[in-house]
């Protein structure tokens, strides 16, 4: 049984060990150790995860299978009628559960519950990265794709996905 609650920011620390599993599993063979390591300092340090939570809106779910945290997503609302799927990952041994889809999901859920009319969720995601057909599956379409600068001489390359949340 999976079960999904809203993280708080007492969650900071378990996102942030759960973010050192899934994250360089998911890019290891896409980005360098160094960008890896990089990207994890800007997006999860215990300092950024802190800011992203009490200051740029980062809504965070956390994922557990029994009594065991095997993921999260978060969402982050960026106009009156659009959302980001900022975050969603699932530690490598329990995909192919369906916990990536509770998880979007519960994001989707989120959103409505935020917004009560017709908006729109987007994400980014690496081009190379082989989730993109999970997220087509899931009823996302590309709609533009960029190379984003993060910082250190490191850019991000992805598509940028869509989906109307009704």
């Amino acid at each position: 049984m999976i079960r999904i609650r809203k993280a708080t920011t007492e969650d900071i620390k378990l996102i942030n060990e759960l973010a050192w599993i899934a994250f360089p599993a998911t890019y290891r063979e896409i980005l360098s150790k160094e960008q890896i390591e990089y990207m994890m300092d800007w997006m999860y340090s215990p300092e950024n995860l802190m800011k992203q939570m009490t200051e740029e809106g980062h809504v965070y779910y956390i994922a557990y299978s029994e009594d065991k945290a095997t993921g999260y997503v978060s969402i982050q609302k960026e106009g009156d009628n659009l959302f980001h799927l900022q975050k969603i990952y699932v530690l490598p041994e329990y995909q192919k559960e369906h916990i990536g889809k509770q998880l979007f999901c519960k994001a989707m859920e989120a959103v409505k519950e935020i917004n009560c009319g017709p908006c729109v969720m987007e994400l980014n995601v690496n081009r190379n990265n082989p989730a993109l057909g999970f997220y087509e599956h899931m009823g996302m379409r590309k709609v533009d794709e960029g190379d984003f600068y993060i910082g250190n001489g490191y850019y991000m390359n992805d598509y940028i996905m869509s989906i109307d949340i009704k």
